[in-house]
């Protein structure tokens, strides 16, 4: 017989089927047993009664054993049913054969586990409601992501992760011993090859792993990170990459709420507020000022926000405009990446911009310099060597039109959409200076932001 996955248990009521999966609960009451069974699709209820050949095999089953089995689906009594999926019926199992054995499992998997224990046994971990709802979420927000962009015109292309460089100009790396002479690095961002690629479809993005190797262990850092990078011509200026942007998140916050209404309700948490208008725009200099007329915060000559100073323009954002989302524009020139273009009435100010999303930078983007002179004449002022970018300074010398992009990270847009709090949950498998699946010292996690 064909196996039914238990999400389209409920068309065959009356019928017989055939499923398989996993036993996530076990009850006996007498000469009935009880079983949840779940896969890829979803949970059933299911009974095994006393005098069907299934009872006997079933004596040993416990949680997380692996079965397959035949029976009939039942509709329950109107005063038995439940709300939500296969709420209206039961799975009266008749034949069950044992696929896998399971040893008993080291926790109740419905308890709350802290983060340590949540990610030492995180092959066990992944199998609950919770962790299947984050990563389901995750996958929707990545595929979103590449059907708005693809609607729009871009092509997709694979970044590559061992450079010969870093990207930014100097943020910490992870060096490769590996090439002859050379010491290799693997990337910290797409950017110079997203870049790259605008000169060849115009309109490029990819989505990719990059490494950080700082040394912080905080809710807010991971040292291996999926960023969703976009890069676009013929703009005007960095407004134009925020609208496109802006359509973008949009697409995304749409996809996941029509599809995970019920994760949201099963995290206690409401989907995202999206003004009806464009989302608040705020200047580096107006966001301060608000933090100190409101918040009696001191904000204001800095380069950047503090991480208490994003969650109160946020408060502000939503209380104010209506928005879970505000971008924050013209952050100091010197303090963004070289290939970031000033504003050319202000050359002390950029145009570049950060998004925030319930508190968090989710995104950081800007225009780019497409002026072969301007570029090298900036990569010699910060100080670093033309010649090392002699392959990437190719595209400007023969011709690149103005352009701009931005990187949004996976791991920070999940956490924020349902709400939680270290971003280290919304990775399967997180890396960072104390952890590579087990931790790498027995020392405490700074959790500090």
């Amino acid at each position: 017989m064909e196996r039914t996955t238990i999400e389209h248990l409920s068309e065959k009521k009356g019928g017989k089927v055939h499923v398989a999966g996993w036993v996530d609960v076990r009850r006996d009451h007498g000469k009935l047993i009880f079983l949840v069974l779940r896969d890829r699709s979803g949970n059933v209820q299911a009974v095994i009664r006393s005098g069907v050949n299934a009872f006997e095999a079933a004596q040993d089953v416990r949680e997380q054993w692996v079965v397959s089995a035949q029976g009939t689906v039942n509709e329950r009594p109107d005063n038995m049913k439940k709300d939500g999926p296969n709420g209206d019926i039961e799975l009266a199992i008749e034949e069950l054969t044992i696929l896998s054995e399971a040893a008993e499992m080291p926790f109740d998997l419905d308890a709350e586990l802290n983060l340590d224990t949540l990610l030492d046994y995180r092959p066990l971990t992944l199998r609950t409601q919770r962790n299947r709802d984050i990563f389901k979420v995750a996958a929707t927000i990545v595929q979103e992501y590449r059907n708005s962009l693809i609607k729009n015109e871009f092509t997709e292309f694979q970044a590559p992760a061992l450079v010969g460089g870093d990207a930014e100009g100097g943020a910490e790396v992870f060096k490769v011993e590996y090439f002859h002479d050379r010491t290799a690095f693997l990337a910290t961002s797409p950017q110079l090859y997203k870049e790259i690629m605008t000169g060849a479809f115009e309109r490029a993005f990819t989505i990719a792993k990059i490494f950080r190797a700082e040394k912080s262990s905080t809710t807010r850092h991971l040292s291996e990170v999926t960023q969703m990078d976009f890069e676009m011509g013929f703009i005007e200026d960095h407004h134009d990459v925020m609208e496109m942007l802006e359509s973008v998140v949009r697409d995304v916050c749409s996809a996941v709420v029509e599809t995970h209404a019920d994760v949201f309700t099963r995290f206690d948490t409401e989907a995202p507020l999206l003004p009806e208008k464009p989302f608040p725009v705020l200047t580096l200099l107006e966001a301060q000022e608000i933090i100190e007329k409101k918040f009696n915060g001191k904000a204001v000559g800095e380069p950047d926000l503090e991480p208490e100073h994003e969650r109160q323009i946020c408060e502000w954002a939503k209380k104010e405009k209506g928005s879970d989302f505000v971008f924050i524009t013209e952050f100091p020139t010197k303090k963004r990446a070289f290939y970031t273009y000033p504003d050319s009435n202000n050359p002390e100010r950029s145009y570049s911009f950060d998004l925030l999303f319930r508190g968090l930078e989710i995104n950081s983007g800007s225009q780019r310099f497409h002026d072969y002179d301007q570029m090298v004449e900036t990569i010699k002022e910060r100080g670093m060597d033309p010649e090392k970018f002699s392959f990437y300074l190719q595209m400007h010398k023969y011709g690149i039109p103005p352009h701009g992009g931005c990187s949004t990270g996976l791991e920070r847009f999940t956490a924020r959409m349902l709400n939680i709090t270290n971003v280290k949950e919304a990775v399967p498998f997180p890396r960072d200076m104390n952890r590579i699946d087990t931790l790498l010292s027995k020392s405490d996690d700074n959790h500090d932001e």
